[in-house]
């Protein structure tokens, strides 16, 4: 049914673990206990983690720091993979995807590929480089336990070394140089999104920031990788619409930028400039407007409710765009006091074929125009039916800052070392840095639900019940014997073959540690039965466990880049399979290389 494809993978795997139900192999009082797995868990609160880390800005600024603005993707993939395999030899193989996810998405969208070009192989190298050391992964502690339980002494932390590194190094150069070009190209849903022109923005610089001290000529440079231009800067309230490409610029200097929307934040955060608008009016400016709007006999103000009225509590970005008849239309920001009455910020502006020179609190809007705006969703929608303004259909868009990056990357580093040394349960220390998220903002209440891929989290939280019932019910250990005692026969290299085998394809179906611990007493007894060391066939069970590359159910980071990718159950095989008969290749030799039988 996965792989026919005609059923989205949770209806499917909803429907496993009924069926399991019905038939008694799971009872009906466990059935969902899934749900509160720690994996599910897990994988629900790095999806809003990564989700923070990249609306804040702190992706974009890591990107530009470890990947050369001129890598192609070749080198883009193998920079990224070759980091989470080491990362992944000494923390959470989560973790370490959770890390560079983020990057992931950002770097395909930067060079126009499919996100699941990168993302896939950076999922397959951060289960690679979990095999090299003992707590890389939780399979090479179990192995490591089996063998002090059958009295032969634990394994050291770099017994696995030599092996495993071999083998990640040979799967991070094949998923950089030949494996990304295998991924099927897929697209997220409602990416498509919508076209509209350039949007003009006003940036202030900053100082102490990257821009201050450039001529226009190095800013446009930077600029121009992001895709955007500057057509205007703005000098003590002096609009300068052609400033020299010699002009230096200065703190405090506003730059009126062109850019797309979706490269508007690249382009902010390559020089570290703030939106003009994107602040909330205190309290004196809020009764400064009112004043010079009642002397102006514009109406009576309304300052004594607006300054009542507490902060809100949620900021959102949506479009708009001005309707024919408009009450928007021939009027300006500063008209409407937008600010004041609305507590919402005009962030940017477009317009089709033409070009404003006037500030953007002052331009005159059109028929046509398609405004950016900041603000509480209450506000914008009452701000939309009043002036008759239609939104248009919601897209991912970014305005960093500095200060979310800082939190959400101090968060996240957090969270990753509470799960890496042990200090918590990966669940609990991920839950927590959700939590802190929350509570500091870097990730929108409402973003903290959105950011989670549920049919990912149904199919994990169900499948979990149908693994142990193949665990438990002596499935999965029925299916290994039967094929060791028919295809071995006595050889031991064709043995420790097929224990490496077998434990990677059941790794694809089950939990890593689950199929660990019962392949370790089967190879255990293999070995003895064949007269051969046990050792090499322990760490065949080691690496196996740690190759599950088929299907998106194998380990928790197949499951994370499910969404993101755009993937179906069965794309993971085109990748998965050749990696998976490279492991082997790799293995087998080194295995007999350091362990010899």
């Amino acid at each position: 049914m996965f792989l026919w494809g005609r059923w989205r993978h949770d209806m499917v795997a909803a429907g496993a673990l009924l069926a399991c139900v019905l038939a008694g192999l799971v009872p009906s009082r466990e059935a969902f206990l899934g749900f509160g797995h720690p994996a599910v868990i897990t994988v629900a609160c790095v999806l809003v983690l990564s989700k923070g880390l990249e609306t804040s800005g702190a992706v974009d600024a890591l990107v530009r720091r470890i990947i050369p603005s001129s890598a192609g993707l070749t080198l883009t993939v193998a920079v990224l993979a070759g980091i989470a395999a080491v990362l992944s030899g000494f923390m959470n193989n989560v973790g370490a995807l959770a890390l560079l996810m983020p990057v992931a998405l950002q770097v395909a969208a930067r060079r126009e590929v499919p996100p699941g070009r990168v993302l896939m192989p950076l999922a397959f190298a951060s289960i690679l480089g979990g095999m090299t050391t003992m707590v890389g992964t939780p399979p090479n502690l179990i192995v490591s336990g089996f063998r002090a339980q059958y009295g032969m002494g634990s394994f050291t932390m770099f017994d696995f070394t030599p092996v495993g590194i071999a083998v990640a190094a040979a799967g991070v150069v094949f998923t950089a140089l030949v494996g990304w070009r295998l991924v099927p190209v897929r697209r997220q849903a409602g990416l498509e999104g919508f076209d509209t022109e350039a949007y003009l923005t006003e940036a202030r610089v900053q100082e102490g920031t990257k821009a201050v001290g450039l001529s226009l000529r190095e800013v446009e440079a930077v600029l121009d990788k992001a895709g955007a231009q500057v057509v205007g800067m703005v000098r003590n309230d002096v609009r300068l619409t052609a400033p020299g490409q010699g002009q230096m610029v200065r703190a405090g200097d506003i730059l009126v930028i062109e850019a797309e929307a979706d490269s508007l934040a690249e382009a902010l955060s390559s020089l570290e400039l703030k939106l003009e608008e994107s602040k909330r009016p205190e309290p004196q400016e809020q009764h400064d407007e009112c004043v010079q709007k009642g002397e102006s006999g514009a109406g009576e103000p309304e300052c004594e409710k607006q300054e009542k009225k507490p902060p809100p509590q949620e900021i959102v970005l949506r479009e708009f765009a001005v309707l024919p008849g408009s009450g928007l239309s021939g009027h300006s920001a500063s008209d409407i006091m937008l600010r004041t009455r609305y507590g919402i910020n005009l962030l940017a502006l477009s317009r089709q074929g033409r070009r404003s020179v006037s500030r953007l609190r002052t331009v005159v809007f059109r028929d046509g125009d398609v405004l950016l705006m900041q603000g509480p969703p209450d506000a914008l929608a009452e701000f939309a039916g009043n002036f008759g303004c239609v939104p248009l259909a919601e897209r991912s868009l970014r305005i960093p800052s500095r200060r979310k990056a800082v939190f959400s990357g101090v968060i996240m580093a957090l969270a990753v070392g509470g799960a890496a040394f042990g200090l918590l349960p990966a669940a609990v220390s991920f839950a927590a840095g959700v939590l802190a998220s929350m509570a500091l903002r870097t990730v929108s209440l409402r973003s903290v639900y959105e950011a989670i891929d549920w049919p990912v989290i149904v199919l994990l939280g169900a499948l979990i019940p149908v693994a142990g019932a193949m665990e438990g019910t002596g499935a999965a250990d029925l299916i290994a014997r039967f094929m060791l005692d028919t295809v071995a026969r006595g050889h031991a290299l064709v043995g420790l073959a097929l224990v490496l085998i077998v434990t990677m394809t059941l790794s694809d179906l089950m939990n890593n540690a689950a199929t660990a611990a019962v392949m370790c007493p089967i190879a255990i007894s293999t070995a003895l039965q064949l007269g051969a060391s046990p050792d090499p066939f322990l760490m065949a069970v080691a690496v196996g466990a740690s190759c599950a590359f088929l299907t998106p159910i194998g380990h928790q980071n197949n499951t994370l880049i499910l969404g993101p990718g755009g993937f179906r159950f069965g794309d993971y095989w085109r990748l998965g399979l050749p990696l998976e008969i490279l492991v082997v290749a790799v293995a087998i030799p080194m295995l007999l290389l350091v362990w010899p039988l």
